[in-house]
């Protein structure tokens, strides 16, 4: 008797076994794809939320007046047809192609100014055996800090004096003052996670200093120099006190002052044409940012990894 139920015992005993491994299989499937769910969900909600003003700038440029100006309308439907007269109002009675001329080709001279000498500084300062190099670094970066409202007033002296008052080139004066400090503090961590056995090598095989830090450290610092090119252009191009002080001409304005001035006159707003310049200027920046995007986030953790 005993013989014959014992396989049967044991039978059910391994079926009991897998058939509680196979609830505890489907339980953590069912918490896996909750999870991957919830991920998912959070991921779409936090990227509406981040495009939402983008979205809300594109429909309100194609709005209609009476459409904004009831409060019980949706900000994210046409309530009214849709209409392209304020964007054509933005390109034919102000001269915002010329601002975003003026700011595209001053943001591309002091990103230029700022690699030119933001780069050798922060190689200097990372390769240097000397105690005073890390404060000095400290106090290059303290320079940022200073806000522009403390210093407009000595900066507006040497635009005079150079003679570039009213002029875009002030700008590309005064600008590497504000990039280059910060540029140089995040260079500085940047290089030194480039080892220096590797110029150390390109030395040894005949190139100069020089060589060896354009040919052999730089392409290896690219990730921290695109993450300095983003930051010293989105830098310029958001500045408002310099701008605003220094160039009054409505052909020599930038973006940042050259939109609010033209499109809000004392108490009468142009919100449509605001919007559609916002959302005009955001976009491409996005675009643009988001194709380097791998690379940015790798510049600024590989520039933490070493202080």
């Amino acid at each position: 008797m005993t013989m014959t139920t014992m396989p049967t015992t044991t039978t059910d005993a391994a079926a009991a076994e897998a058939a509680a491994a196979d609830r505890l299989r489907r339980r953590y499937a069912r918490r896996y794809v909750a999870r991957r769910i919830g991920v998912y969900v959070a991921a779409a909600a936090a990227a509406f939320v981040c495009a939402a003003p983008f979205l809300w700038s594109m429909i309100t440029a194609f709005k209609q007046n009476r459409d904004l100006y009831n409060p019980a309308n949706s900000p994210f439907l046409f309530n009214r047809p849709a209409t392209s007269d304020h964007v054509t109002y933005l390109f034919d009675r102000t001269a915002f192609v010329t601002f975003a001329w003026n700011t595209l080709w001053v943001g591309t001279l002091v990103v230029a100014i700022t690699l030119l000498l933001g780069l050798p500084a922060a190689y200097a300062l990372a390769r240097l055996e000397r105690p005073w190099a890390g404060w000095f670094g400290v106090a290059i970066f303290l320079v940022y800090l200073v806000p522009p409202t403390l210093l407009f007033l000595s900066m507006s002296r040497v635009v005079v004096e150079l003679g570039l008052q009213d002029s875009t080139w002030s700008l590309v004066v005064v600008y590497p003052t504000i990039t280059i400090p910060v540029s140089v503090w995040l260079l500085i961590g940047f290089l030194k996670t480039v080892p220096r056995d590797i110029e150390e090598q390109a030395m040894v095989d005949g190139y100069s200093r020089l060589s060896a830090f354009w040919r052999a450290v730089v392409p290896l610092a690219f990730p921290g120099v695109v993450a300095v090119v983003v930051f010293a252009f989105t830098l310029t191009a958001s500045e408002y006190i310099y701008a605003l002080s220094f160039v009054s001409p409505t052909n020599e304005k930038v973006i940042s002052t050259g939109v609010p001035t033209e499109l809000i006159r004392g108490d009468v707003f142009f919100w449509q044409s605001l919007q559609a310049a916002t959302f005009l200027v955001a976009v491409p920046i996005a675009f643009v940012f988001n194709l380097f995007l791998d690379r940015f986030i790798a510049g600024f953790t590989q520039g933490a990894v070493k202080g």
